[in-house]
């Protein structure tokens, strides 16, 4: 595909000088401000050193990355030349941008791309437009960047560009399950995000088998967003992209971050997700730090200072503007290469693809986006949490296996379950799709708690758990064709609480338990861990109600409580003994599902869960600290 203006090699030397400030820490300009809570950020962010915002005559090729240098570096030049015709990639975005078609129509045209065959929609699938505009939210910038990323790798394909309400989860997610119903959509890319929350699980808005959803994992560094953490999607990682004739494929990538944690824009998000069971397809990803989703699946580049370049006249705009990227880059890139693909197979989840393809995808092996010390921040051989499996290496990645069975039954994880004894439980649905939409479909399970049954018509189960205990459950679910699917996890059936105060235990270390050090009940007293001795009375404690939130008080002296440190909400904030007093924000802990113990006030001011953590993961006389929940073993506890 022709470049006006410019030759690559021009490009490249452009883009190689935008890289060199890769390699240091950068400071970023966000298009989106952090949202409120159950909304979405966009992940458009530039390099704060662009220059800002000219006209530019569409004979001249402005600076960074244009169509021909990311297809060459992801060896799609020939296929975004033959191949799309009669594909559409959808686009969910928030908010009306008035000019997206002509912006787009500028772009296309300044790069030599053939005209666009663009469809806007509202989030309800009528072609009038019902969002509000854009205004200042910088969703318009969201909005030239995908529509301009699609167009760069898939220049024959038709785009659909959902308008949702507004940035809310609820109306992108309506708008999402639009766009996967819309006549020929293949791909749906969603380059949005934000902190998951304990009912993201319900995310029916994006399962879809037989579309390929791809979710930007974040522009925070290490950490998980929602809904890249949802198990259906292809969630999308970052990487920094510089050209490198030393290597045959002409260009190198190492993981989008600066390597810490904490501050807001220091590259791709990744982790380990507090709430989404692991995809079947992610089986082979194990790892004792993490059982459920990891994120991400792919990546390709996101990071400003090797970013591209885009059309947005909206707000008094110049026009064309360089540096720009994030994981807002990522998705539309990954979603037009599935696009370029072809149509996903009839009752399968895209996802699932690059993992029985991960040797046709260019693995990333250097960089960090975070200081966790493992595969979910750092760059390496094989699967990594920053950047999944690796970036496109054409499309061969991005295609359904050649030889599946005749029939495929996919069987979606519930998660590790739990119960009491003696206690109906909530009927669970186990969720199974079959490749053969007509097929009728039976359900067994193996390892129930006694007293529990599943229903084999309808896979529902059911009943009263008779005994305390944890049983590794498998479901199989069948469809006499010789196809099965299966789904294995746990489930804990517990004896009724016998009283409201007891030991705080360590669930996933020794058996250490929270100890009040020396059973002093001085004001500052150090909060550790210690081997049970329930006699010094330093080790008991009572969870008292206070309505919204709870307290945790020493037993033996219940006017004294557990707390962190001052009113300080920073990862490895020492917790202490102090005073109880009423509506002491520092003193409120809240016990969550997942078996771990909130410190509400530094979860409020940070808007991510923070947790009480272990930070040797054992060892008598640790003192324990409040940190980012990541699912590490170290943050989970039994509380009284």
């Amino acid at each position: 595909m022709a470049t006006a203006g410019a030759t690559l090699a021009t490009s490249l030397a452009l883009s190689a000088t935008a890289a060199s400030a890769s390699t240091s820490p950068a400071t970023y300009r966000h298009a989106c401000a952090v949202p409120a809570a159950k909304h979405a950020q966009c992940f458009s962010i530039r390099i704060a050193t662009a220059p800002a915002a000219t006209r530019v005559a569409p004979a001249q090729t402005p600076g960074s990355y244009g169509p021909s240098d990311l297809q060459s570096a992801y060896n799609l030049t020939s296929a975004a030349t033959s191949k799309g015709a009669g594909e559409t990639v959808a686009i969910v975005d928030a908010y009306d941008d008035p000019d997206a078609a002509s912006d787009l129509a500028n772009y296309r045209t300044n790069y030599g791309l053939p005209p666009a065959n663009l469809t806007i929609y509202n989030q309800d699938g009528g072609t009038t437009v019902t969002a509000p505009p854009a205004g200042t939210s910088g969703w318009d910038i969201e909005e030239s960047l995908d529509l301009d990323m699609v167009s760069a790798i898939c220049p024959n394909c038709s785009i659909d560009l959902v308008e949702a309400n507004s940035n809310s989860f609820s109306d992108l997610g309506t708008a999402a399950n639009t766009a996967a119903g819309l006549t020929g959509v293949v791909a749906v890319s969603n380059s949005y995000g934000g902190s998951e929350f304990s009912g993201e699980t319900a995310d029916t808005n994006y399962d879809h088998p037989g579309v390929a959803f791809t979710v930007s994992a974040g522009d925070s560094g290490w950490g998980v967003e929602y809904p890249a953490a949802s198990q259906y999607v292809t969630s999308v990682g970052g990487t920094a992209l510089t050209p490198d004739s030393s290597v045959a494929r002409g260009w190198t990538e190492s993981v989008w971050g600066d390597g810490t944690e904490g501050t807001d824009g220091d590259g791709t998000g990744s982790g380990c997700s507090v709430y989404e069971s692991k995809a079947s397809w992610q089986d082979g990803v194990t790892d004792p730090l993490c059982g459920n989703r990891t994120v991400a699946d792919v990546a390709a580049d996101a990071d400003p200072a090797t970013g591209v370049t885009i059309y947005d006249s909206y707000n008094g705009f110049g026009g064309f503007q360089s540096g720009w990227g994030g994981t807002s880059e990522a998705s539309p890139i990954i979603a037009a290469t599935y696009a370029l693909a072809g149509a996903a197979a009839a009752g399968t989840y895209p996802a699932s693809y690059p993992y029985a393809h991960a040797s046709d995808l260019n693995n990333v092996t250097t960089g960090s986006n975070g200081d966790c010390g493992n595969y979910l921040c750092n760059g390496g051989t094989g699967y990594n949490g920053p950047t999944g499996l690796g970036t496109p290496e054409g499309t061969a990645a991005f295609t359904a296996p050649s030889t599946p069975p005749v029939n495929t039954i996919t069987v979606t994880n519930p998660g590790a379950q739990s119960s009491t004894k003696g206690t109906p439980i909530t009927p669970l649905a186990i969720k199974a799709t079959d490749s053969d939409s007509s097929a009728t479909l039976t359900y067994a399970a193996s390892g129930l708690p006694a007293g529990l049954s599943i229903a084999s018509a309808t896979g529902v189960i059911s009943g009263k758990p008779s005994a305390a205990g944890t049983s590794s459950v498998s479901v199989t679910v069948t469809d006499g064709t010789g196809a099965s699917g299966t789904a294995a996890f746990k489930w804990t059936v517990t004896a009724p609480r016998p009283s409201p105060h007891g030991l705080i235990k360590a669930t996933k270390l020794p058996p250490l338990v929270v100890d009040d050090r020396g059973g002093s009940v001085a004001n500052g007293n150090p909060i550790q861990v210690w081997d049970k001795d329930s006699s010094s009375g330093r080790q008991t404690w009572t969870l008292v109600s206070k309505g919204t939130y709870d307290v945790i008080e020493l037993t033996k002296s219940p006017t004294h409580c557990l707390a962190v440190t001052g009113l300080e909400v920073a990862n490895g904030t020492k917790v202490r003994l102090w005073s109880c007093k009423a509506g002491e924000a520092d003193q409120e802990w809240k016990p969550l599902a997942t078996g771990q113990l909130e410190a509400v006030y530094a979860s409020s001011k940070r808007g991510v869960p923070v947790v009480l953590d272990d930070p040797k993961a054992g060892g008598n006389g640790t003192r324990l600290q409040i940190w980012r929940s990541d699912g590490l073993k170290q943050q989970f506890w039994t509380v009284p």
